[in-house]
């Protein structure tokens, strides 16, 4: 009785021991597995990533920014400013200044009073700043706002609608403002997606050239 005892104590001894083992192993091997993840995940990817980002298409990981002649960055032609010297071409409303902090929009409703207030503000400038264009041929981008806010883009017709004024401010001739707006319209993307489309501020920085 005494050696069944013993051996089953020997037996429950071992067994503790296989126990102890195993969970040591298993804890070395989820750290092990952290420690991989991390530095494939955390370290190897972003560093790969940034590299072929910087060598394939430098400009646009560094923000697509924009610099004038003197080599000083002025903005990012992925992010719309807001322009109200009347000698140049403006942009769409922007419910957050173009603060690109935080894009988004208010997504007011049709009748709602704070977009028709807002909405009527901007006929009534339109009406001030441009008194050779009526209201009838004033574009519904320049008085709307866009989805996100940051839209640096407007519609070929609401940089034609803005010449006049323009003309009439800076002495250029509407003919080199119609080219220089026609130099400056983009195409739908892969010729089929999305609309005609002119990027204000690439179009301000051309026309300061003049």
């Amino acid at each position: 009785m005494r050696r069944v005892g013993n051996d089953h104590i020997v037996i429950q001894e071992q067994n503790h021991e296989h126990g102890h083992v195993s969970k040591a192993s298993f804890i070395f091997s989820v750290i092990r597995l952290s420690a991989i993840f991390i530095i494939i995940c955390g370290i190897a990817y972003p560093l790969a990533s940034t590299a072929i980002a910087q060598t394939f298409m430098p400009s646009r990981a560094n923000g697509s920014l924009l610099k004038n002649s003197a080599g000083q960055v002025v903005g990012s032609e992925l992010i719309g400013q807001s322009f109200t010297n009347p000698a140049l071409f403006h942009g769409r409303v922007s419910s957050i200044e173009y603060n690109a902090a935080g894009s988004g929009s208010n997504n007011y409703g049709p009748s709602n009073p704070d977009m028709l207030q807002r909405t009527s503000d901007s006929i009534n400038q339109w009406k001030t700043d441009n008194p050779d264009v009526p209201v009838t041929e004033l574009p519904a981008d320049l008085i709307t706002n866009s989805g996100s806010g940051l839209d640096p883009h407007i519609s070929p017709a609401a940089a034609a609608v803005q010449i006049p004024r323009i003309s009439n401010l800076t002495g250029i001739p509407a003919e080199q403002l119609e080219a220089l707006v026609a130099e400056y319209t983009e195409g739908r993307d892969l010729g089929l997606f999305g609309e005609k489309r002119v990027n204000v501020l690439k179009l301000n920085m051309a026309l300061l050239e003049k």
